[in-house]
């Protein structure tokens, strides 16, 4: 079992940076595949990124792609989110999740979610 918990969210304004930290705590964090998820009000909810269970393997939405980088530290038990070249679109609450797998697929079954960050980005 996982238990997850995101931070690093706040409010930056458009062209800013911000970086998103995924902390688990559990016995088989790097056994799983990572990602990332945000939800603006009146939005479904929106796959942002996930990684391999070594972060060998890459996924990134065309929406963020070249401009957010997912990576792990399998010793720190934290998923990242580097967020650069912020936009407002971007704004909503950002959660992490774990897959019931070692490598990400559409339609992957999903292990434990994180409460969620809120990022704020003004224009």
């Amino acid at each position: 079992q996982v238990q997850l918990v995101e931070s690093g969210g706040g409010l930056v304004q458009a062209g800013g940076s911000l970086r998103l930290a995924c902390v688990a705590s559990g016995r088989t964090f790097s056994n799983y595949a990572m990602g990332w998820f945000r939800q603006a009000p009146g939005k479904e909810r929106e796959f942002v990124s996930a990684l391999s269970w070594n972060g060998g393997h890459l996924y990134y939405a065309d929406s963020v792609k070249g401009r957010f980088t997912i990576s792990r530290d399998n010793a720190k038990n934290t998923m990242y989110l580097q967020m650069n070249m912020l936009k407002p679109e971007d704004t909503g609450v950002y959660l992490c999740c774990s897959y019931r797998s070692s490598y990400y697929y559409v339609g992957a079954d999903y292990g434990s979610w994180g409460q969620g960050t809120q990022v704020t980005v003004t224009s």
